[in-house]
């Protein structure tokens, strides 16, 4: 789709902004550098940024030669972002400033046959008004609510179109939540708000081409390529854990069999550990999180079962991200979520090797494979920032228009 030249205008305002938070304070000479646009643009940019109270004036700084530069820097307290991270058996907020300093954080269980859309809206709603009370601010200094939600998103109509692992067919997930909450939401897909994340602040800062893999009770991979957020045509690209692995294999949520997410999601981690060891101990059968502890624990303390269940699980990993590897040539290959973050660098470590075997030598020495540094929920951080993109673009929207337009805003934030 073509863009407008508000969405272009829009797209500039959220980069330099973008580029304050990460590097304040800063100069308009170095945004420029940095964002590759004219001073002149930068300027204007900053001045609306300025007027919006997003930025602030902190001093001047020599240059060689010249004028003093002024320094601007991100006024942390200008507003607040929420970003919900809706996973398959948890919902969890947290709340940031403008600098995307965590000021307060939520969870709450989901539990199995808990995954009725009113359900989770249900979830959704009581740990989003947890964190505002939590953080003591007003609800006016909410400029929006970002919303993850696993798999395939119409993030223009707010409409979850299919989410396997719990049959949701063309649910009006955005209707319902506005039922309950008064900022204005901005719905996406997990695989999107977790490359963002890592693209921000985490191990694909700087790099133009990351993979980064969603590894929890679902699996997916958000591309990075040309230095840019890669959604497809349909914002259905990364459905990597709908790719087969093994014909014939293990029957998925999806409808087909051999699925990745089968043999490296958390559901199918503990299958690996079954099939090995029906009565280990380390098995939960109905406690993902715990069995993947359990598993976590036993590697530390060299237990066989343990470690063969994680070696076998890193062949199948290993395996799929050959295929990223060749496919898409990256810088870095991330592991990210809940599995990857518990499982940690022993799991990291095997992959490696794995991919090794499988990928061809001239990508695979290209690219890096690590761990997510991100300390807190990455997910949530990454729909936060699609809660800042959505309230920048209202701004060009704003003049003659009320207050309630935006707080049930469903237009999506440019890519």
């Amino acid at each position: 789709m073509k863009r407008t030249s508000r969405d272009i205008r829009t797209a500039n305002r959220y980069e330099v902004l973008r580029q304050i938070i990460a590097e304040s304070p800063t100069s308009r000479q170095e945004l420029a550098a940095a964002t590759g646009l004219s001073l002149a643009t930068v300027a204007t940019l900053v001045g609306e940024l300025l007027d919006l109270r997003m930025i602030t004036e902190v001093g001047f700084e020599d240059s060689a030669g010249g004028r003093p530069r002024g320094l601007v820097a991100v006024n942390a307290s200008g507003g607040a972002l929420i970003g919900v991270d809706i996973a398959e058996t948890y919902v969890h907020v947290e709340l940031f400033d403008l600098a995307l300093n965590i000021l307060a954080r939520a969870e709450e269980d989901v539990r199995p046959g808990e995954s009725l859309p009113e359900q989770v809206v249900g979830h959704v709603a009581a740990a989003v008004g947890s964190v505002v009370t939590q953080a003591g601010i007003e609800g006016a200094r909410v400029l929006g609510v970002g919303v993850s939600v696993p798999g395939q998103v119409d993030r223009a109509t707010g409409i979850s179109e299919y989410a396997p692992n719990w049959d949701w067919h063309d649910v009006p997930l955005l209707d319902l939540l506005t039922e309950h909450i008064a900022y204005p939401l901005y719905l996406d897909n997990p695989l999107r708000a977790g490359a963002v994340a890592e693209t921000w602040f985490g191990a694909a800062r700087g790099r133009g081409n990351a993979v980064v893999v969603n590894l929890g009770t679902g699996v997916g991979a958000g591309l990075i390529l040309g230095g840019g957020l890669h959604r497809g045509v349909s914002n259905s690209a990364g459905e990597w854990g709908h790719t087969t692995i093994v014909l014939d294999g293990r029957l998925c949520h999806c409808g087909n069999h051999g699925c990745v997410e089968t043999y490296v999601g958390a559901p199918g981690i503990m299958l690996n550990l079954r099939e090995l060891s029906p009565r280990s101990t380390l098995l939960h059968p109905e406690d993902q999180t715990a069995t993947i502890d359990a598993l976590a624990r036993g590697m530390l303390t060299n237990d066989p079962v343990a470690l063969k269940v994680v070696r076998d699980t890193a062949r199948y990993l290993g395996a799929g991200i050959a295929d990223l590897v060749n496919l898409f040539n990256p810088e870095v290959v991330v592991l990210s979520s809940w599995v990857a973050a518990t499982l940690g660098e022993p799991l990291v470590a095997e992959v490696r090797e794995a991919v090794a075997r499988h990928a061809l030598p001239r990508p695979m020495a290209a690219t890096e494979i690590v761990l997510s540094p991100i300390p807190t929920d990455p997910v949530c951080l990454g729909a936060a920032t699609f809660a800042l993109e959505g309230a920048l673009q209202s701004v060009g929207q704003r003049n003659g228009k009320k207050r309630t337009t935006l707080t049930r805003s469903r237009t999506a934030p440019p890519s």
